[in-house]
């Protein structure tokens, strides 16, 4: 059983249509696997004030929050003062709290310009809130939009934040928000021996699951250290399903800038471990792949210096290589699984085959396993490196319906 969790549930009636939300204890017993949803325009949890208000009623509140925090009236940061909420402190993850800083780019502490809010960095050697930063607060909210792929670092600052709060005393709520890629599971599972900030636990590259559920599996599966659980509440999105489509309305992070990078980042991140770019440094990240030497004339692309991507791979060459932004959303969304023929064919292609992926090894940690370069450099096909996936997917989709709060 899920202890310490306790979930508002809202506007999810298990047996009849109804209005009024209700609240429930969430444990692995009583999520339920089916659940009817009206067929109705997606709603945040951040914009179910109703249900959370009073909840923050005389409490510290400090939030983990970026540039997608929005809520219907506008940045959740700046409605949640305006309604008398006491807002101590702000925590920034990868990018900055306004979303524009390059990938692994140093995120410096201050304040925030418009609310003279103090901004504390959890990105770079300050990962995990320390005792210091926390004292005095009683509840950290999480706000933050996720893509769904276990190596995109959101879900890492929150397990570190879970963490902080178990060992403080500090209570901790997620607003909940739909995962874009939420309709598939698929992907190696990470062998714990290459566990890092791009993927900390054993879950599929794309685990299905919005930060509210994975939030839960964290607690649940004893990840935190020492086997902690923090007190954990989650304030569901309304009318949310997993194969229900949803157009994230404000860009992650600089370099996926639309739907068609959010549904091809899980399939073409593993070419940030290799020589090849994926596009920083233009306008279309993530959906163009390209090398000064690769042997194609089917496209040409320049990175240059830009805000988000400052020194791009291959900074003012001309790459030759595939442009898939023509690609039509609908489909890819419709794939429902990683495509790997990027990486195998851009591999086979490839003039130096032994210099195609990087020296540091980067891709073993995007992939969570050493296996997957391993099958590339064999000359596995993609049918072959699938099968490899299967019996860990089998186990992982067991552990992970035991945490999802939304139907399938």
């Amino acid at each position: 059983m899920l202890a310490q969790i306790k979930i508002i549930l809202l506007s999810i009636c298990i047996i009849s249509s109804c209005d009024t939300p209700k609240t429930k204890v969430q444990t692995s017993e009583n999520i339920p696997d089916k659940v009817e949803v009206k067929s109705l325009e997606i709603e945040v949890g951040a914009d179910q004030m109703s249900y959370y208000l009073p909840k923050l009623k005389g409490k510290n509140v400090a939030l983990v929050v970026n540039q997608t925090s929005m809520t219907k009236e506008g940045h959740v940061v700046d409605i949640l003062l305006k309604k008398g909420v006491q807002i101590q402190q702000l925590f920034a993850p990868e990018h900055g709290f306004r979303g524009k800083a390059d990938a692994g780019e140093q995120i410096k502490n201050g304040r925030d310009v418009k609310t003279d809010l103090p901004i504390v960095s959890l990105y770079g050697k300050n990962k995990k809130p320390t005792a210091r930063q926390l004292q005095g607060i009683d509840l950290v909210i999480f706000d933050i939009q996720d893509v769904g792929a276990r190596f995109y670092t959101y879900i890492s600052t929150m397990h570190y934040v879970m963490e902080a709060c178990a060992e403080n005393g500090v209570d901790f709520m997620v607003f909940d928000r739909p995962n874009p890629n939420g309709h598939y599971v698929d992907g190696p599972v990470l062998d714990p021996s290459f566990s890092s900030f791009v993927g900390m636990h054993a879950v599929p590259v794309v685990h299905g699951m919005t930060v509210g559920e994975y939030a839960q599996m964290i607690n649940g599966e004893g990840w935190l250290k020492g086997g902690l659980t923090c007190n954990l509440e989650i304030i569901f999105c309304k009318n949310y399903t997993h194969k229900k489509a949803y157009h994230l309305p404000i860009s992650p992070s600089p370099n996926l800038p639309n739907q068609r990078s959010i549904y091809l980042y899980p399939s073409l991140c593993f070419f940030e471990g290799t020589k090849m770019s994926v596009g920083r440094g233009t306008t279309r990240q993530f959906q163009v792949i390209g090398h000064p030497e690769y042997p194609s004339d089917e496209y040409q692309f320049t990175p240059i210096s830009r805000e988000g991507a400052k020194y791009p791979k291959h900074e003012n060459k001309v790459c030759k290589g595939y442009d898939l932004s023509v690609l039509p959303i609908s489909e890819l969304k419709e794939k429902g699984q990683l495509n790997l023929s990027y990486l195998i064919n851009s591999y086979q292609n490839f003039p130096k085959k032994d210099e195609f992926f990087l020296s540091n090894k980067f891709i073993d940690k995007l992939a969570g396993t050493n296996q997957l370069r391993q099958q590339i450099m064999d000359g596995k096909s993609e049918d072959e490196i699938r099968k490899s996936w299967a019996t860990n997917l089998v186990k992982f989709k067991k552990v992970r319906k035991k945490y999802l709060i939304y139907p399938e």
